[in-house]
Parts: structure tokens; sequence; C-alpha cells
């Protein structure tokens, strides 16, 4: 017994056995809260299962069907992806130009960095009731000002065209400071020599940007790409806050249509969770595409 023991403990003292060990939990949490409710979601895509549990036929591929026949459903997908391309690129644009502004190291580049990264740790929600009242053309302060000037304000939240940007441009002002913070810490692990070797051969600032900055913080740049990527196409929170989904479904994303659709009368779970097969499959694509084309660009770049 004391022999088994001895072989179990020399086993797992092993550091590349040992890491299992370490991993254990998260990975846990991981199968528990991933793994299992995605499982779970496309089973539930084959049932026309309700939030009630008095429906549990199996319907096959019908609510895959349905999705594709339902307009709502179809311009959700749509609205969900013109967010995306709306969102991140705009996210990483802002949040490289403010990574290069403040990457020395001073008094007055910390103090900004910390200003900027406030608004992530704000929550989502409270931000989209802020902004809503900042732009709300009855008592918001941005409309107020525009008539100050003599101008007409837009309608931000309530214009069909401009809801969804505006939407963009308050998540990027929330989240930017993640993506900032993130290629700044890559941008100061760039060694100083190349530097110096550029500044010898007379390169200019932009040169110095594109051929040393750029190329040397690929992996993290494709990682903030990847990530957010992910979370735009999730978009829910500040779209359900700000706009409901207004005006006229134009805001209304796929998140907060399978929220509607499994959540809300009729309380559909099986077409809910059909739908959420289809954005799973959307963003499996998108995200392995764009780590694809960032894990080449990343060999090219070496």
């Amino acid at each position: 017994m004391k022999s088994r023991f001895t072989r179990l403990s020399s086993y797992w003292n092993k550091s590349e056995h040992a890491a299992y060990l370490f991993l254990a939990p998260s990975f846990l949490v991981l199968v528990l809260f991933t793994v299992v409710p995605l499982l779970g979601t496309f089973v539930i895509s084959f049932t026309n299962l309700n939030m009630f549990f008095t429906k549990k036929d199996f319907v096959g591929f019908d609510n895959f069907i349905r999705v594709f026949q339902d307009d709502r459903a179809i311009h959700s997908l749509v609205h969900t992806i013109y967010f995306t391309l709306l969102e991140t690129p705009a996210q990483i644009i802002v949040g490289l130009l403010f990574a290069s502004l403040l990457v020395k190291d001073n008094v007055f580049n910390r103090f900004c960095r910390s200003t900027f990264y406030i608004p992530v740790i704000c929550s989502l929600t409270s931000i989209a009731i802020i902004f809503s009242m900042l732009l709300d053309p009855n008592i918001g302060a941005i409309p107020f000002l525009f008539s100050k000037l003599g101008l007409v304000a837009p309608q931000f939240f309530r214009d069909p065209t401009l809801a969804m940007p505006t939407v963009a441009f308050m998540t990027v002002w929330k989240n930017f400071g993640v993506t900032m913070t993130l290629l700044m810490t890559a941008m100061q692990g760039i060694s100083k020599s190349y530097y110096e070797s550029a500044d010898l051969d007379g390169a200019t600032s932009s040169q110095k940007f594109f051929s040393i900055t750029l190329p040397q913080i690929v992996p993290t740049l494709g990682f903030c790409i990847l990530t957010n990527l992910i979370g735009s196409m999730q978009v829910f929170d500040q779209v359900y806050v700000a706009t409901g989904g207004g005006p006229r479904f134009k805001t209304e994303t796929a998140v907060q249509y399978i929220y509607s659709r499994g959540f809300k009368p009729p309380y559909e779970l099986g077409f809910a969770s059909s739908l959420s097969s289809v954005l799973f499959a959307i963003i499996a694509f998108m995200a392995i595409s764009a780590n694809l084309y960032m894990s080449k660009k990343e060999r090219e770049m070496r």
C-alpha cells in the first residue's frame, strides 16, 4: 500500500504531471459552465421544449428550418455582424492609437492610462443608461449643446441609421482600455535596439511604427482582434438597455432575439437554442478564420 502511494506521489511530483492538478479546477469550471450548457443547447435545439417543460417532443431540424425562414432571426444575425464590423475595427484602431501615444512611462501617461481604463471596470448596463440620458433628445446634455450652437441634434438612439453606430461608439468607449493596455504592454516588450538601429538609419516615426512596432505586436494584435470579434458577436447588454432593439428592430441582435424568444412569450427554448447554435457556428467560423489569418501574418513577419 505504501509503495503504491509512493509511486502515485512520485508520479504527481513531476512538473509535467503536476501541471494537470493546477489546471483541473479551471478545466472543471470550463466543462460545467461552458461545455455542458453548449451541449445542452445543441440537444434542446432538436426539440420543441419550452421554459415550463410542458413540451419535450423531438422535432429534428424543424427549428433550424424555422430560423432561416424567420425574417426577424435573419435580420438579427445581420445586425449582429454589422455591429461587429463597426465595433471591432474601431476598437482595435482606437486602442492601437492610444497605446502608441501612451507607451512612454511617465506620470502623465500613467494618469491617462488609469483614466481610460476606468470605463472597463464599470457596468455596461450603467454606462448604457448614462449614454441614453446624455443623448436623449428631451433631457440629454449633448442635444442641449447642439441647440445652444443653433444646430439640430441627431436622434442618436431613435434614428434607424444612427442607432447601431451609436451603440458601437458606446461599446468602443467602454472597452478600448483593455485593448490599449494589452497592445501597450506588447509595445513595451519590444527591444530598444530595434529603434536605435532605425534611428541610425534615419527612419521616421511612421516607418518605425509600421516596420518595427506593428510586426512585433502581431501576436497580441491577433489576440485582441479575436477576443473583440467573439465579444462583439455576443452583444446584448448595451442594446437591450439603450435601444431595446429599436427603432423598428434596427438594433436587435441575435442574442437579444434569442432571449426574447426563449424567455418571453411564447417561451420557445427549442427555437431559441437552434438560433444559438447557428450563432455559435458563425462565431466559430469567424474566430477560426481570423485566427488562421493572424497566424499566417505572424509567420510572415518572422
